[in-house]
């Protein structure tokens, strides 16, 4: 029986492949199959005429390459048929698709040889995400394929498929703009998509019987079937989803992808360990499988080709699917080495390209975390951005049930919050010994941290003021839904809203849905008519946000320039001044408080007129009245804006 212990095998030694032609290469005339396989001793290509057809067309043994390749070239025109691989170490592994696969049949289990140009919509050639000058100007908003569609009450036709974010002028039962017209209408830059690459755990034959965020993956460079009209031709899930990245490029909305490399759903039955047995894997001293993903294994990111393997993978994806950004799962499994070259790679193809993840990791690896992309490691890595979970607990408390923050009346949050608020980065003004998460800052530019509040992961914002704050009202619960967005939108850093927080989206209490129904994980669209005062809110403020640079400075020295917390400390309340002259903003200063407390709070303020621009539930850039007095008061549990326009000079 064969071992699947590895602590005998210096992986070192293994050959390095630096050629640019791994995977299934079609062309009418003939079709180059090459794989990384360097313990093996035969490769067996098996053609099928499709996807479940229970003989091969035809069985070819691969020729031996260079530096552990393996490749055959087939004359004819194979498209539209599938294939395999298996591969003989000293005894048969299964029959898998290549790690390279660009699509596949139902469930994975077989790739496709097919042609890619076909698959491009109708003006493919000439579509392009947005482009901003500096990540701070983004604005993100995570979202699932399904979720977003399969309500009854979501208007949308191709429910709980790539296809659903095409349709235009949906309508939820109670009138209000679903689907695509809403992120229009909501204003957000950039959609962040849950894992679309073919993950394991949904049937794709059998799609509503279950349901998985993706977090399982299974063929990294292959779509989703299950978000296909058509799950068996593997063609079809190519070309919906580039559909799906064309309709939100033309409307101004870029694409990021949800990439989890750290690690595979299966471990021995991976297509990983079924072509190259360890190699793509960490171990521990033992020789078994480590598990920092907490997923049964993580990738061993600093080997050569695995490097390769993930450098590839997305750079395909950046080219074939013109994906405007990345997001890395668990990316303190990631070395920072890789990471880095990551990051120059894609820069040399397309600049502007927002590569974050989750500065962390779900358990201990081998690999010490000196060497690993966790968030203390953030700053020593150029254009590398992670969460920020310091500003999530500081503002809801932490992922406990019963834990609060500075928006559900937690005292003594508020430096917290300001860490936060500069965007993790340092700032003179913060007394870092009051940031219990972080002592120092870990971001040395403001476009390297992540601000949020919520996600998919844990409970939803609604769901966590409500189970902390039990004797809450409703009215309560909307303020402080109001003021952690309020804060977010407009700290310095990258925000990111999840999906439905903008209408008060409820998972039923659920902290882990990964696997819940669509009952518990879809988005309830009547909940937009419910909660239209919460989502007027968060528009508004996404408004100010993108027009006002003051909000989204690009560098640390312009926030320790231009932000200052100069007003004298109040518990339950933070202010602070911001200097729009040398930001390019219209306005020569704002004066930003948070009130957080359930009684009002008043402020001193400086012998200037000010226009108030966001007071308690209202939000109007053109100004909700004037004010010059010594002091003004801030409602409970909410935002005051004010600002003064600049003096223009003739």
């Amino acid at each position: 029986m064969r071992s699947w212990r590895f602590n005998h095998i210096d992986f070192s030694t293994y050959p390095n492949y630096g050629g640019d032609d791994l995977g299934v290469h079609w062309s009418a005339a003939d079709t180059l199959f090459k794989i990384w396989a360097p313990t093996a001793h035969r490769v067996e290509l098996r053609i099928y005429e499709t996807c479940e057809s229970a003989n091969p067309l035809k069985i070819i043994e691969l020729t031996k390459d260079v530096q552990g390749a393996w490749s055959h070239r087939e004359l004819g025109n194979l498209e539209n048929l599938y294939y395999t691989f298996r591969i003989n170490d000293g005894e048969w592994l299964q029959e898998t698709p290549d790690m390279y696969a660009k699509t596949v049949g139902v469930n994975g289990l077989r790739g496709m040889i097919f042609d890619l140009e076909k698959t491009n919509p109708q003006g493919w050639k000439d579509d392009k995400g947005p482009v901003y000058e500096n990540f701070t100007d983004w604005i993100i908003y995570e979202l699932h394929v399904r979720d977003f569609s399969i309500s009854e009450n979501s208007g949308i036709n191709h429910k709980g498929k790539f296809l659903g974010f095409t349709e235009e002028a949906t309508k939820s039962p109670l009138g209000e703009k679903t689907g695509l017209d809403h992120l229009k209408e909501l204003g957000v830059t950039h959609v962040h998509l849950l894992p679309i690459f073919d993950f394991q755990t949904v049937d794709e034959e059998n799609q509503l019987k279950k349901y998985n965020w993706g977090y399982d993956p299974q063929n990294f460079n292959a779509p989703e079937g299950s978000y296909s009209t058509n799950p068996y031709d593997g063609k079809v899930r190519v070309k919906e989803l580039k559909e799906l990245v064309k309709a939100l490029h033309d409307n101004g909305i870029g694409v990021i992808m949800d990439m989890v490399y750290n690690h595979t759903y299966m471990t021995r039955g991976s297509v990983f360990n079924q072509t190259a047995p360890g190699y793509f894997y960490r171990q521990k001293p033992d020789g078994s499988f480590a598990d920092a993903s907490g997923c049964g294994n993580e990738m061993a990111t600093e080997r050569f080709m695995v490097r390769k393997y993930i450098i590839d993978s997305l750079l395909y994806w950046l080219h074939e699917y013109h994906i405007d950004g990345f997001r890395f799962d668990l990316m303190g499994v990631f070395d920072m080495e890789t990471m880095q070259i990551i990051r120059d790679e894609i820069d040399k193809i397309k600049p502007g390209i927002l590569l974050y993840g989750e500065g962390w990791a779900a358990d201990r690896s081998p690999l010490g975390e000196e060497y690993r992309a966790v968030k203390q490691n953030i700053s020593k890595m150029q254009g590398i951005a992670a969460f920020s979970d310091d500003m999530r607990d500081a503002l809801r408390g932490n992922n406990n049930r019963r834990t609060r923050g500075f928006i559900s009346g937690l005292k003594l949050r508020e430096e917290a919050v300001k860490f936060g608020i500069v965007a993790a980065t340092r700032h003179p003004q913060i007394v870092y010994g009051y940031v219990e998460s972080s002592n120092e800052p870990w971001a040395a530019e403001p476009g390297q941290c992540v601000n949020y509040v919520s996600c998919h992961d844990n409970y939803t914002l609604y769901d966590k003021i409500k189970l902390s704050n039990l004797q809450a009202s409703g009215y309560d619960v909307r303020r402080m839904v109001k003021l952690a967005g309020a804060i977010i939108l407009t700290s310095q850093g990258i925000p990111f809203l999840h999906a439905g927080s903008e209408f008060c989206r409820t998972k039923r209490g659920n902290e882990n849905s990964y696997n819940a129904p669509d009952s518990i994980n879809q988005i309830e669209w009547v909940r937009k008519s419910v909660y239209k005062d919460v989502f007027e809110y968060y528009r508004k403020l996404v408004v100010l946000r993108r027009n006002h640079p003051v909000f989204r400075m690009p560098s640390t020295e312009m926030i320790q320039s231009n932000l200052s917390f100069d007003f004298p400390y109040q518990v339950g309340v933070i202010s602070y001044r911001l200097s729009g002259n040398k930001t390019g903003d219209m306005w020569e200063e704002a004066i930003v408080v948070f009130n957080a407390n359930n009684h009002p709070a008043t402020l001193q303020l400086p012998d200037f007129s000010y226009k108030i621009i966001v007071c308690g539930n209202d939000v109007d850039e053109n100004g909700l009245g004037e004010i010059h007095c010594e002091t003004i008061d801030i409602e409970p549990v909410s935002m005051l804006l004010l600002a003064r326009q600049r003096r223009i000079k003739f």
